[in-house]
């Protein structure tokens, strides 16, 4: 079986799972331009605490964690199994890796997790397994993260880390139709530019070295799970590709990014 790449979404807002939009199409190719992968680990900006937990639900609801949305929004599943032995797998990586995980046997799906996956896997066939992020530890540690899961890419798990490149909802009503925030594009195209260049160090930092970081991410939860998608790329070369899935609501921008880096011997243990 060949290694498979770690993923970055931006999963954007609920409605995408109404309404496609350009991610949609892009998850779909993606998805097609990759081996099947046996189980999937998310880490979605939708899950967070203080410690690392694991979900190990053998059958993990849809948790419909929004509100104010069509009727529709809440009818929607994602029936995917649960991956409990994985799950016990990964907790040990991360106990390993000196990360102090927890078992959470209940744990469902969050939105950042099944919308996605609806384009990704429509079929919902695929066991997948979520882990908790950690905002008040940083980047550094995300980053430590998808570094201790990063070999079982070479075991057809699939690594993803979802959120959304730019998020600050402050903005909702702000920009109508067509206009775009001024702040978007500089953001994004310095996340490119560090990523292609593999600056991890730049990108720990990036709260006082990129533009309009504070406009872009008033709070880091939304952009943490790149970092557990660029720790899972396994290398200090993280073979970084930008896939553009346009900007939702003029300031929701919807950037995928695939990561193809080689796995470390280290990152096993």
């Amino acid at each position: 079986m060949s290694r498979l790449p770690s993923l970055y979404i931006s999963h954007g807002s609920p409605m995408t799972a109404l309404e496609p939009g350009l991610v949609g199409p892009r998850l779909a190719e993606l998805a097609a331009g990759m081996q099947r992968p046996r189980a999937i680990v998310m880490a979605s900006a939708h899950w967070l605490g203080r410690t690392p937990q694991v979900s190990a639900s053998a059958a993990p609801e849809t948790i419909h964690d929004f509100g104010g949305f069509p009727d529709a929004l809440y009818q929607l599943q994602y029936p995917a199994p649960g991956a409990p032995v994985l799950a016990q797998e990964v907790a040990e990586r991360l106990q390993a890796a000196g990360l102090q995980p927890t078992i959470n046997p209940d744990r469902g799906l969050d939105h950042g997790a099944w919308v996605p996956l609806r384009y990704l896997y429509p079929q919902a066939d695929i066991p997948v397994l979520q882990v908790s992020i950690q905002p008040s530890l940083g980047p550094a540690h995300q980053f430590a993260m998808g570094r201790a899961l990063a070999s079982l890419r070479e075991q057809g798990v699939l690594l993803i880390g979802s959120g959304s490149i730019t998020h600050n909802l402050h903005e909702w009503r702000s920009y109508p139709q067509g206009k775009e925030a001024p702040y978007v594009r500089p953001f994004i195209g310095w996340v490119e530019q560090k990523l292609q260049a593999n600056d991890v160090p730049a990108l720990f930092d990036y709260r006082q070295q990129a533009p309009f970081a504070a406009q872009a991410h008033p709070t880091d939860e939304h952009l943490l799970p790149l970092y557990f998608a660029m720790g899972a790329a396994g290398s200090d070369e993280l073979g970084a590709t930008r896939i553009d899935a346009g900007i939702d609501m003029g300031f929701l921008a919807m950037d995928i990014y695939r990561f193809d880096g080689a796995t470390q011997a280290q990152g096993a243990a």
